[in-house]
C-alpha cells in the first residue's frame, strides 16, 4: 500500500460522531465535522441513529476528498457495542443504546452465564455496559432475533462493512468489558457458545490490518479513488493508546471524554479489583492492558451546571485554601467509588471556583485509578481534560514521573489514522511542569482521600 497524504476518520465517541482528515506529515487534524450522537426512542430500544449518522459521514467524504484528497479511511468508537445483522448483512435490529436498563431485567440470569472476571478481565457492569449482558438481554426477549441474525460485528467494523462489504470483528472491541473474550488466551471466552452465537460472530481482526478497499458504488458517490484502503478499525481509547506502544519504559495513557480511561504499560503487577471499574483492555497488538475508569465527561457535565468560566489560579488557590471539595461520585455506579455517593465539603463562591474545584476533583479520580492498576512512569493525558489547568496541575502534583500532554486535540482520531502509517513516528507529548503549590495539592488530596474513607 502506497503511503497515504490524507487519512478520513470517522470516530463516534458516546456523545458526538465525528469525521476527521489527519494529514500524514503533520498528524494533525486539517478538517473536522461533528454531529451530536443522540440516542431515538424506541421501539424496540433506544438506539443510535446510524442511517444518519452514514448520510453525514457520504456527504463530508466527498467534500473532504474535493478540497484535500482522501488516500485511506480508518475508523474508531466507542466501546460496549455491536450491530446485528441479518443474512443479506442489514440492519437485523436498531443497534442498542448500552446506557438501556432492558439488560437489567434479565441480570440474574445473565449472571449465571458470564465467565468469571479471571478469564474475561471484564468486571460486572450496569446496563448494557457489558457487550455480552446486551446480547443475552435481547436474544432472550425477542425469541425469533437469534434466528433473524446472521452476523455480529464489533461497532468499528460496522463503518467497515458499508465501506467495503467485508465482515469482522476487532480484538480492541471485544477485549473492551464485553464478557466475550479471554484477553491472556486471545480467543474467545466460554460465553459465546453459552449464548449460541459463536457462529455469529465476525472473524477477529488486529485494527491495523486492511479490511479491504472502498466499494465502487461509495467510490463513484465521493469520488473517492475505488482501491483507497480501508482499515480494520479500533475502540477509541485504545486508539489513543496505539501511538505510544513503541515505548520500552513504563507509562500511562488517560484518555479523557465521556468515559476517562486509565491504561497502563508496563504497570507494576497488582490484583484489580473488578468492583471498581477495573478491567483488562486489549490493545491493537492484541495485549492484555491493565485498566481503570470513570464517566469523567458526563461528571464534568453534571456538576459544571452549564458554566463556562475558567479555573484561574486565583480561583485555584481559593478552594485549596478553604478546602473546598467535591467527593464521589457524581455519576453512581460507576469509577472506582461506584457506591459513595456525591456530595460537597464547603462551598465555591464563584463559578471560577466551582470549575477549580472540579478540575480537582477528576484528577484526584484519575489518580484513584492510576493508583488501582499499578501505574508506572509518566501519564501522558489526551483529549478535553488535556487543556484544563486545574486538572493537569492536580494530576502532575500526585505523579511522581509527570504528566505529558498530547499534542492532539483529539488522540483517538490520530490514533486510528496511525493504523494506515505504521511506519510514522507517533507524534510527541510535552511535559506540564510541577505546579507551585505541588504540596499543597497533595495535602488537598490526602484529606479528600480520608473524607471518602470516613463515609465508607
Amino acid at each position: 500500500m502506497t503511503a497515504p497524504r490524507h487519512i478520513a476518520v470517522i470516530d463516534v465517541g458516546k456523545t458526538n460522531a465525528k469525521l476527521a482528515l489527519v494529514d500524514a506529515e503533520s498528524l494533525e487534524e486539517i478538517a473536522i465535522v461533528t454531529r451530536p450522537n443522540r440516542a431515538l426512542p424506541g421501539p424496540p430500544w433506544p438506539h443510535f441513529d446510524l442511517e444518519g449518522h452514514w448520510a453525514f459521514f457520504l456527504e463530508h467524504l466527498s467534500a473532504f476528498h474535493a478540497e484535500h484528497g482522501v488516500d485511506a479511511i480508518s475508523v474508531t468508537t466507542h466501546g460496549a457495542s455491536a450491530v446485528l445483522l441479518d443474512d443479506e448483512r442489514q440492519l437485523a435490529v436498531p443497534m442498542l443504546d448500552y446506557e438501556h436498563d432492558g439488560p437489567e431485567a434479565s441480570a440474574a440470569a445473565y449472571d449465571r452465564l458470564r465467565p468469571d472476571f479471571a478469564q474475561t478481565g471484564s468486571p460486572r457492569l450496569p446496563v448494557g455496559l457489558n457487550l455480552g449482558a446486551q446480547l443475552h438481554w435481547q436474544f432472550s426477549t425477542w425469541p425469533d432475533l437469534h434466528d433473524r441474525v446472521a452476523h455480529i460485528v464489533t461497532y468499528p467494523q460496522y463503518w467497515g462493512l458499508l465501506l467495503t462489504g467485508n465482515l469482522a470483528t476487532d480484538v480492541t472491541s471485544l477485549g473492551c468489558h464485553t464478557d466475550l473474550w479471554s484477553p491472556w488466551e486471545r480467543r474467545f471466552s466460554e460465553l459465546p457458545q453459552r449464548l449460541g452465537i459463536a457462529e455469529k460472530i465476525a472473524p477477529p481482526q488486529q485494527p491495523g490490518r486492511v479490511l479491504g478497499t472502498l466499494r465502487d458504488e461509495l467510490a463513484e458517490r465521493t469520488g473517492i479513488a475505488p482501491k483507497t484502503p480501508v482499515m480494520v478499525g479500533i475502540h477509541d481509547s485504545n486508539a489513543s493508546l496505539l501511538p505510544y506502544l513503541g515505548s520500552e519504559e513504563p507509562f500511562s495513557v488517560v484518555s479523557t471524554g465521556t468515559w476517562v480511561i486509565a491504561m497502563a504499560i508496563g504497570a507494576a503487577r497488582k490484583p484489580l479489583d473488578p468492583a471498581r471499574d477495573t478491567l483488562i483492555n486489549v490493545n491493537a497488538l492484541d495485549a492484555p492492558v491493565p485498566s481503570a475508569r470513570f464517566m469523567g465527561g458526563r461528571e464534568y457535565e453534571l456538576l459544571r451546571e452549564g458554566s463556562d468560566a475558567k479555573p484561574t489560579p486565583q480561583a485555584c488557590a481559593k478552594i485549596l485554601a478553604q478546602g473546598t471539595m467535591i467527593l464521589p461520585s457524581a455519576v453512581p455506579g460507576t469509577g472506582p467509588f461506584p457506591d459513595h455517593p456525591l456530595e460537597w465539603i464547603g462551598e465555591a463562591r464563584t463559578p471560577s471556583e466551582r470549575m477549580a474545584a472540579i478540575g480537582f476533583y477528576l484528577a484526584m479520580m484519575t489518580e484513584s485509578c492510576l493508583d488501582l492498576i499499578g501505574a508506572l512512569g509518566p501519564a501522558i493525558v489526551e483529549g478535553p481534560f488535556a487543556s484544563n489547568p486545574a486538572y493537569l496541575d492536580m494530576l502532575a502534583a500526585l505523579r511522581p514521573e509527570g504528566v505529558k500532554v498530547a499534542q492532539s486535540a483529539t488522540g483517538t482520531s490520530v490514533g486510528a489514522a496511525l493504523l494506515a502509517l505504521p511506519e510514522n513516528a507517533p507524534p510527541k507529548a510535552r511535559s506540564h511542569q510541577q505546579p507551585e503549590q505541588a504540596d499543597a495539592l497533595r495535602a488537598y488530596f490526602e484529606r479528600w482521600r480520608e473524607a471518602i474513607l470516613q463515609e465508607a
